[in-house]
């Protein structure tokens, strides 16, 4: 680390904490050299997640839209935003787990229908009518009746 004032590239480490949303290292440094302090900060790397989507074309991903997609199928559903908030958060952490930086948008999808059912069954049925694109009455009622099913 080159001192700020001086330019030398040695220092020491006077004092090291996290800072206030704990997503970083706040360090103070003293310059060996003309004795001035200076501080840095060490974060976390993060590597973009690559969505293709079903065209082929690829995006960077997007918590956002991970969560606006769970509130669409969650209106007016007994869901609240602190739940969704929580499946997201395990959505994220099972992708960057996975060490894959490109991702089928249809993993994602599944991802989503799996938690959505264990949620709330009207909230499952509504993502899985536009996610699986259902052509006709029958095809939803199949899905309906899958359900049932399991229950």
């Amino acid at each position: 680390m080159k001192c700020p004032y001086c330019g030398y590239s040695e220092s020491k480490v006077v004092d090291s904490r996290p800072t206030d949303e704990e997503t970083a290292i706040r360090r103070r440094r003293e310059c060996e050299k003309c004795a001035k302090r200076f501080t840095t900060y060490e974060k976390i790397e993060e590597v973009p997640l690559v969505i293709i989507k079903k065209d082929g074309s690829r995006e960077v991903y997007q918590r956002g839209k991970l969560i606006n997609g769970f509130l669409k199928a969650c209106e007016k559903r007994p869901v609240s935003l602190k739940q969704i908030e929580e499946v997201v958060d395990e959505i994220e952490k099972e992708l960057y787990n996975s060490m894959d930086k490109e991702i089928d948008s249809k993993k994602i999808g599944e991802m989503v229908m799996k938690r959505l059912k264990q949620l709330d069954d009207v909230a499952y049925v509504r993502f899985a009518s536009v996610y699986r694109q259902f052509k006709d009455l029958n095809t939803f009622m199949e899905e309906l009746n899958k359900l049932i099913n399991e229950r």
